[in-house]
């Protein structure tokens, strides 16, 4: 009798908060610090590491990986520039690695201090599973709230026929202490090609196989080309049209079957990494014992306010389905935020779709690109630059690339832009600015920019517009 009491007293003093928000991710730190600044008491819930992808697998660390890569580059093909180094250049994982978790323990102090300090806020370590609309159960203990928020992120979508290897993923592949030999990747986007070339400049024989046509697919042809050729010259062998099939493994080797146009083939290895996508980490989140509907991707449905389909509970980061990039995400928050304590309402709608691929050189993105422009029927000119014929480009000695801006022929506004080249991450927000800002392409036109620049080009570049 006593035991029973004990349980019904236990459950009518379920803790309640204001507000929960699960996983803290790119949206959920600045979150919690804002509802606690605005009187809310704050439950913040992580079953892993604090930051979420960006800080523990995806931004932070890929991007160290990416400087040490360069600097082997530069140290091994500088002769052309007049620079020459005696001796091997040797790679050493074991310290690229260590640097690595020095950045990402950095960050994981960082953000504990931050959640810790705040007497508002309330960091609880465990896995949280919706129990009902309001409710939320962690480490055996059920916590309510009126508002809650979803940040659970993603992780690498793993096909059922590769799960019996010792596959790796962006995550796993963070973790090696040696250089691999050979490695294999399953898959052309952005994240196959940025490990593919790091792991080549650092001495690995590396081979991508991709289902389809060209590398980079959601590309315009002649861009999916000129990375195509990039990824080639950095020694890498691009198998196209190969779709890969099963793996199996013997005695430490991996043997990937895949179908091309010459028939089935196999391919063996040491070292397989698969990069063919992610998935949203809802499956065990107990979304079936609330009213919150996800799409047929398997993404969380919110309407413009990030708002899931039930009103109290939002949706924010890759769960969503709405960018899976730190800088959507980091905007996720700023939407909410916006809605709940500010003046000036931001909405989903008002975000131009942006991204970098940071191989060498750099992919860069904004709204629309040449397929999408003729998919909508849009009447559209286009402002176009090869790389070699760019000043700053040749001094430097990096050529490849081109740059694309698109100009919509009734507003004269700019529909988009993409950037392959030298400094594209960087100068692509030239572009960007101005779309925020609403302005036509003539702002850019007659501008003066600063010599010798590769963004000097762009006001060249808009006077010789074409009708695409």
């Amino acid at each position: 009798m006593f035991i029973f009491y004990l349980r019904y007293y236990k459950q009518e003093q379920m803790r309640k908060f204001d507000a929960i928000i699960i996983g803290t991710g790119q949206a959920g730190p600045p979150l919690a610090a804002s509802l606690a600044k605005n009187g809310f008491k704050t439950a913040i819930i992580e079953k892993g590491e604090l930051g979420g992808t960006c800080v523990n697998t995806g931004c932070t660390p890929t991007k160290a990986y990416v400087a040490s890569a360069r600097r082997a580059f530069v140290a091994k093909n500088s002769s052309e520039h007049g620079i020459s180094f005696e001796g091997n250049i040797k790679v050493d994982l074991q310290k690229i690695k260590v640097r690595k978790d020095k950045l990402i323990a950095d960050s994981h102090a960082g953000l504990e201090k931050m959640l810790e300090k705040e007497e508002n806020i309330s960091l609880i370590r465990g896995k949280a599973v919706f129990a009902n609309n309001n409710t939320i159960e962690v480490n055996g203990e059920k916590i309510s709230a009126e508002k809650i928020f979803i940040n659970v992120g993603g992780r690498p979508r793993v096909p059922e026929d590769f799960k019996s290897v010792n596959y790796l993923t962006n995550r796993t592949m963070l973790e090696l202490e040696k250089v691999p030999e050979e490695l294999v990747i399953v898959g052309g986007g952005y994240v196959g090609l940025e490990f593919g070339q790091m792991f080549s400049r650092f001495g690995s024989r590396v081979t991508i196989l991709e289902r389809g046509s060209q590398l980079m697919k959601k590309e315009d042809d002649d861009i999916s080309e000129a990375i195509t050729q990039i990824i080639k010259d950095s020694g890498i062998n691009v198998l196209l049209n190969s779709n890969c099939i099963k793996a199996n493994q013997a005695n430490g080797v991996i043997e990937v079957e895949y179908d091309c146009e010459e028939g089935v083939k196999k391919i063996k290895t040491s070292q397989l990494l698969l990069a063919v996508g992610r998935v949203p980490n809802i499956d065990d989140l107990g979304l079936e014992n609330t009213g919150i509907k996800t799409d047929d991707r398997g993404f969380i449905q919110v309407n413009d306010q990030l708002e899931t389909s039930v009103p109290h509970i939002w949706a924010l980061g890759d769960c969503n389905g709405e960018g899976a990039f730190t800088h959507t995400s980091y905007n996720d928050f700023q939407i909410v935020n916006s809605q709940l304590f500010e003046e000036r309402k931001r909405k989903l709608s008002d975000r131009f779709p942006s991204y970098a691929a940071f191989i060498d050189p750099p992919l860069a993105r904004v709204g629309l690109n040449e397929k999408q422009i003729r998919e909508k029927g849009i009447k559209a000119r286009l402002a176009e630059m090869p790389m070699n014929k760019i000043a700053r480009a040749k001094e430097k000695g990096e050529t490849a690339g081109k740059l694309k801006i698109f100009i919509d022929a009734e507003t004269d506004k700019i529909l988009g832009a993409t950037f392959l080249g030298t400094g594209a991450d960087e100068h692509i927000h030239t572009i960007i600015d101005q779309m925020y800002a609403g302005a036509t392409y003539r702002v850019i036109r007659d501008a003066v920019h600063i010599h010798p620049t590769v963004s000097e080009l762009l006001p060249t570049m808009l006077e010789n517009l074409k009708d695409l």
